[in-house]
């Protein structure tokens, strides 16, 4: 048998199949469907990509803090279904970007790290211990002494250096751990203020984040910092915490007398950035509310797109450029209580604040980056039918692969959610309260529940645990880092935290190094 016989012995039972004598076609119905077309035009587009080496006037840096892979999916899907789709053909702003990597997040102590420690890679291209801001490996956490000899510098010092513009924007405390990351060298991440000092911190001459911030003296001073955090800047008579008496915010007033100091959204919103040069809003004694907890509140704060928008206005007045860092901080606390419902809408609202970036900004001198510090023990499980509502409960297929009415049993004859953790305080039904200091029940009460009844998709449910912990916790695993703009080619392959600094300093010739 010859081997053209052969192949057609074997293919011919096929259907579509050809034989060796024709070329293979893709037929019409093949060719037609929106996925074959997606795809075409994808990397069509990919292809047509210029790689110019640009040097970038100006670096935007998003940080959503906690922001797994899993949890861009998930956010992707919800915010695709609040628009009445199913959702997982969505994409979140940045999904979109042109260039993208992986990012390997572990410090040098511990496989899963800390906020600390990952953005101190970020911000001064070396890895370091969790706990610690921008102190070399060989410094020991909450040791003032042997932080002495071990302050690394960061990226905004090297911008503010060269005479740029600097600004950090955060939902969470800025005296918090990835904010603190681009201004405060500390061997401890949680001395925010004073009270919190160490006899042997305050012995040896350490001062709080807080301190920093308002002392910082490189360049011609951070331009820009809006949060959270008041409480670190002001004294217990005040509502604060700090116990030397000194009001941090009439201190950094003094200090840029043409500065703005505001501390709600309205007053925010009325500035104008073309005649400010220094501002200052903290806006809220600890960390800022929740996205939808602001929106339903009417809470007088700005949105994480406002910030970003108002920072900008005020940055790019500088001819020389600027350096932005803008995070999403409280991701990363609905994550540690188990509430995929705010962990996922404060993503969504990052979503925006980065698309209001891309539509304010010249993207041939700017670089947007977009990215994670770490992510969570966050999970997307069970076998879920296309447009199930991402925060309700797993509804499978038939055996036909239509999709069923009721929702899908367990072993233990009870229903489960899409989302889940791998620990933490586990299952609560808290209703519209979503608090995360809301405390319901032990840590050891951490067994499957009957959700027949529960309404999952509210924002004071928290999703069931398989191991009871005090708190969920970060996890292991690389996260993304997304790129548009000016030089963002670079941003390829698998790399350490660490890079994504030398990235920086490479896009902007910035030199790291004397």
């Amino acid at each position: 048998m010859s081997k053209n016989t052969l192949r057609v012995a074997l293919t011919g039972l096929v259907v579509g199949i050809v034989t060796a004598a024709n070329a293979a076609t893709v037929p019409d119905y093949q060719a037609s469907s929106h996925w074959f077309t997606d795809g075409q035009a994808s990397v069509s587009e990919k292809s047509a990509l210029s790689r110019e080496d640009v040097t970038a006037k100006n670096v935007i840096l998003f940080v959503g803090d906690g922001m797994g892979i899993s949890t861009l999916t998930a956010a992707r899907i919800l915010q695709g279904q609040q628009a009445g789709e199913e959702g997982e053909e969505n994409l979140l702003s940045f999904e979109a970007f042109p260039y993208s990597a992986l990012i390997k997040t572990y410090n040098t102590n511990q496989q899963t790290p800390d906020s600390a420690g990952t953005m101190t890679a970020m911000m001064s291209g070396v890895k370091n211990k969790a706990g610690m801001l921008n102190i070399g490996s060989d410094g020991l956490r909450a040791d003032c002494a042997s932080s002495k000899g071990n302050e690394m510098a960061t990226f905004l010092d090297l911008m503010e250096s060269e005479g740029r513009a600097t600004g950090v924007v955060s939902t969470a405390r800025i005296t918090h751990a990835t904010p603190a990351a681009t201004y405060a060298r500390i061997a401890e991440r949680n001395w925010e203020s004073d009270d919190a000092l160490t006899d042997e911190a305050r012995s040896n001459g350490c001062k709080d984040i807080a301190d920093q911030l308002v002392s910082y003296g490189i360049g011609d001073g951070i331009d820009v910092v809006l949060g959270g955090g008041r409480r670190h800047f002001i004294t217990a008579d005040e509502g604060g915490k700090r116990t030397d008496g000194r009001d941090l915010t009439a201190e950094w007033q003094e200090k840029y007398p043409q500065g703005v100091y505001v501390e709600t959204g309205s007053e925010l919103a009325a500035i104008d950035p073309t005649a400010t040069d220094k501002l200052m809003g903290l806006f809220a004694a600890s960390h800022m509310s929740y996205e939808t907890d602001r929106v339903a509140s009417g809470a007088d704060e700005p949105s994480i797109a406002d910030m970003t928008g108002t920072a900008i206005d005020v940055l790019s007045k500088n001819d020389n450029g600027y350096f932005l860092m803008v995070e999403s901080g409280r991701v990363d606390h609905a994550h540690h209580a188990g509430n995929a419902y705010n962990a996922l809408n404060d993503a969504i609202a990052l979503s925006d604040a980065v698309q209001a970036a891309v539509d304010k900004v010249n993207l041939e001198d700017t670089l947007i980056l977009v990215t994670a510090d770490h992510s969570h023990v966050f999970t997307i499980a069970g076998y879920p039918t296309k447009g199930n509502p991402i925060l309700g409960k797993v509804v499978g297929n038939d055996a036909s692969g239509a999709a069923e009415s009721t929702p899908v049993l367990a072993a233990d004859d009870m229903p489960y959610t899409t989302l889940g953790y791998t620990n933490g305080l586990g299952f609560a039904d808290l209703g519209t309260e979503t608090d995360a200091d809301v405390r319901y029940g032990s840590a050891g009460d951490n067994g499957r529940k009957d959700l027949s009844a529960v309404d999952t998709q509210t924002p004071g449910f928290h999703q069931e645990a398989l191991i009871p912990l005090g708190s969920e916790t970060h996890a292991g695993e690389d996260i993304s880092l997304h790129a548009i703009g000016a030089a963002s080619y670079l941003v390829q392959g698998n790399v350490e935290q660490s890079t994504l600094f030398h990235l920086m300093t490479r896009a902007t010739a910035v030199s790291p190094a004397e």
